[in-house]
């Protein structure tokens, strides 16, 4: 295999990787999903992981066989209980205790400024299920009502509580209740607890629904699904449609149900856990519950996946911005960008500067194989001399070939191995600027004559509506093609590498601003490299020749 690698051309091994890395590492996190974990099938139960929990067995049903029990979207719900409204957003509660939407507000939101998470049909967060079929039944044709003295919330500076309740029995003697605490920051506490006769009663083992994830991000090419951070830090991943049959965890510490931007999650404080099922829901997609017995108390989140915000309400759910394989270097190199941002101040030149990292930090890289491909394009009229006198003869071929590598420095592997050594760092960039959210919204750069804008970023976070910027990356990976030596031997070979600009150019269209923005300056810093590299070489070769005329 190495043979026939060493006798293609440095071009011809250049798009080789460019190949590899467009039909590998970028489908990779379109279409295959993080590691899904395995079915745990000789686990037991969820309600045997501890005595603390065990309900009584005659009572007991898995989350998963409820299916002939009523569900919640399956009675008349739609009807507000109450409503929990911020300058940042709006949430809805049902008649039963669920959260029936939430609504973030802001500019970075889009044009009408406000971006509903939710599905009304989909399953709803804070669904309770009773593994006690009768508590079952009278749960899901009883309403709540709020105890609470409001039913419309105004937060400003101060959490608010809200306390409702459920009859679960004929006499309306018993009864299950939820306590939220809502904060500003659009977190909130819950606790669910039983009453009887105005004491405290036990509930048995219950589940609480993370909900569907949300709906609000339409993108088809990243991952949508489930999340379970356990006790131990690590993180298991179910993508839409992958879930097959129930998965228990013995110790979440928290779930969450996410597309690109926005999460819904339940969790608990570091060094706390509560054992969780994962099942398959509505169009086979994933479904998490959190267990619990008697009595339950957990936080809540739904909203945006913004990095800082997330770790500034609780450091646990940092995690819940992940980035598959390559997250142990994404999530550094986006504490970078962020240092950069708070720098200049601006998202787009904060990419700009990261650019100028990167290229600098690689630059080593970069010099040894611009320096081996100008030294193949030295040897190419050889090269080409060699494969026709020995176009017969295959060993004799790779033998002379090897001989003029040796006699010219010239290493076969010089011009690949430096590109493909750079592509784990192009991925996680990739990554991290096609998920951020702190990209929504972000404005870069616009060029305005008079009153009139004639071209903009207003949105690093979505296509350049303009398309000026994947046609300015195509002219300059045109430009740097132009100036960097080539040594095609095969003219099929070199019309396929110039429609390589044309076809980036088509691939890039639709990308978010942020990442073509990226990449154009990325090839902005190759064309400076590449010129100042040929300028040496050239001067080199000046020295040599007047060396050799003194000589003779």
């Amino acid at each position: 295999m190495f043979d026939k690698i060493n006798q293609l051309s440095p071009q011809t091994r250049m798009m080789l990787a460019v190949v590899v890395c467009v039909l590998f590492f970028i489908p990779y996190s379109y279409y295959v999903a993080p590691p899904v974990a395995a079915t745990n099938a000789t686990k037991p139960n969820i309600q045997d992981q501890s005595e603390s929990i065990a309900p009584t067995p005659s009572t007991e049903i898995s989350v998963a066989t409820q299916a002939a029990v009523p569900r919640m979207e399956d009675v008349e719900s739609s009807e507000i209980l109450f409503e929990v409204c911020s300058p940042h957003f709006h949430l809805i509660f049902d008649k039963q205790g669920q959260m029936a939407q939430a609504t973030l507000l802001g500019n970075r939101y889009g044009e009408k400024g406000k971006v509903a998470l939710l599905n009304a049909s989909d399953l709803r967060p804070l669904e309770l299920r009773f593994s006690n079929k009768d508590l079952m039944q009278h749960a899901a044709h009883n309403p709540y009502r709020v105890l609470s003295a409001q039913t419309h919330i105004e937060l400003t500076d101060s959490p608010q509580e809200v306390l409702i309740e459920q009859n679960l029995d004929a006499d309306n003697s018993f009864a299950v209740r939820k306590k939220f605490l809502f904060y500003p920051d659009g977190h909130y506490e819950l606790e669910v607890f039983g009453q009887k006769s105005g004491e405290a009663a036990d509930l048995g083992a219950f589940f609480v629904s993370v909900g569907a994830r949300p709906v609000a991000d339409n993108d088809s090419f990243v991952f949508k699904g489930a999340m379970v951070r356990k006790n131990d830090g690590k993180i298991e991943t179910f993508e839409d449609g992958d879930v097959t049959s129930e998965v228990k965890i013995d110790a979440a510490t928290f779930l969450a149900a996410v597309d690109r931007y926005y999460a819904n999650v339940l969790y608990v404080n570091e060094g706390q856990s509560f054992p969780a099922a994962v099942v398959v829901g509505r169009d086979n997609n994933p479904a998490m519950f959190a267990s619990f017995s008697n009595h339950a108390q957990i936080f809540g989140y739904v909203g945006a996946k913004d990095l800082q915000h997330l770790k500034h309400i609780d450091p646990i759910l940092g995690d819940v911005v992940e980035y598959g394989i390559i997250t142990f270097f994404a999530k550094p190199l986006f504490s970078l960008l962020e240092w950069l941002q708070e720098s200049c101040g601006n998202w787009g030149w904060a990419i700009v500067l990261l650019t100028l990292i990167v290229r600098i930090v690689l630059f080593p890289l970069t010099y040894k194989g611009m320096v081996s491909m100008q030294k193949f394009k030295d040897i190419a009229p050889k090269m080409k001399e060699i494969q026709q006198k020995y176009k017969d003869d295959p060993q004799k071929l790779q033998t002379h070939m090897m001989e003029l590598y040796r006699k010219h420095g010239a290493n076969p592997l010089g011009g690949c191995l430096p590109l493909l050594l750079q592509m784990p760092i192009f991925f996680a960039i990739y990554r991290v600027l096609y998920n951020a959210i702190e990209l929504k919204g972000a404005a870069w750069i616009s060029i305005t004559f008079g009153d009139f804008t004639l071209w903009g970023i207003t949105d690093l976070s979505v296509m350049d509506p303009y398309f000026v910027l994947p046609v300015l990356m195509g002219v300059s990976m045109f430009v740097q093609q132009h100036i960097t030596p080539t040594s095609f031997t095969d003219p099929m070979q070199e019309k396929v590498f110039k429609y390589l600009p044309v076809i980036f150019t088509i691939f890039f269209i639709t990308f978010p601003s942020g990442l073509v923005l990226y990449w154009f300056v990325s090839n902005l810093f190759s064309i400076a490299q590449q010129y100042t590299i040929n300028k040496i070489m050239e001067s080199r070769k000046q020295v040599l020749k007047g060396e050799h005329d003194d000589k003779n």
